[in-house]
């Protein structure tokens, strides 16, 4: 079977009440029944609330990197389908994030999106 190197979110929504949810589950959140379906999110939103860490989290779980910390921006990105996704955001300038639009760049460890970055489904800056 062919692996794709497309990013995408995998989430879910309820058969019964429609309710999408992040991450996949078998099991709607809403109405407690299993009957939540596989769902390929958008890989496109918009900053819904943004927060920027200015210090190092703790360690452990943290592992500063070598070159020393450096702040960023952890935030909720609002996707088409309804929800609001927690993502770390990248960005060029921390006054740039105020519902600025955003493009999925990874997945792991944690969601992460980029300001200005846009996937064939939107417009390049």
């Amino acid at each position: 079977m062919e692996e794709s190197s497309a990013v995408v979110l995998r989430g879910s929504r309820c058969s019964q009440c429609g309710t999408v949810a992040f991450p996949e589950s078998t099991m709607c959140s809403k109405c407690v029944t299993p009957t939540a379906d596989p769902l390929t999110l958008s890989t496109e939103g918009v900053v819904w609330a943004y927060t920027i860490q200015r210090f190092a989290p703790k360690s452990p779980p943290y592992v500063p990197p070598a070159e020393s910390f450096s702040p960023y921006a952890v935030g909720y990105v609002e996707l088409p389908e309804g929800i609001k996704v927690e993502a770390i955001l990248d960005c060029d300038h921390f006054d740039e994030l105020d519902r600025a639009p955003v493009s999925l760049v990874a997945i792991s460890p944690v969601p992460r999106f980029a300001v200005g970055r846009f996937t064939t489904q939107g417009a390049s800056q």
